[in-house]
């Protein structure tokens, strides 16, 4: 799917629409020393299995893409929540 890499919405910060710049939203590095992460090492370490069994055939065909927009006027940052594409191609609007 193509979608713009610039787009016309409304910003909570400046309460009014706005132009806003539009990024695939990637998570960030993973925080080893984490509660949560060290509770999941300590669960998977030693002999055996992982703890949650894999998963053998997959049932979605796509990936949900959250879209990282930024307001041009403010530089506020929020995620437009997961849309289901195969693929994102951000594109320059045409005028």
């Amino acid at each position: 799917m193509k979608f713009p890499k610039k787009i016309r919405t409304y910003c909570p910060r400046c309460n009014e629409h706005t132009e806003h710049s539009v990024a695939v939203y990637k998570s960030g590095k993973r925080r080893t020393l984490s509660e949560g992460q060290r509770r999941y090492l300590r669960k998977n370490k030693g002999y055996g299995s992982k703890r949650k069994p894999e998963q053998k055939r997959f049932a979605k065909t796509t990936k949900k893409v959250s879209l990282l927009i930024t307001c041009s006027k403010c530089g506020f940052k929020r995620t437009i929540l997961g849309i289901r594409l195969k693929k994102i191609e951000l594109v320059e609007p045409t005028r």
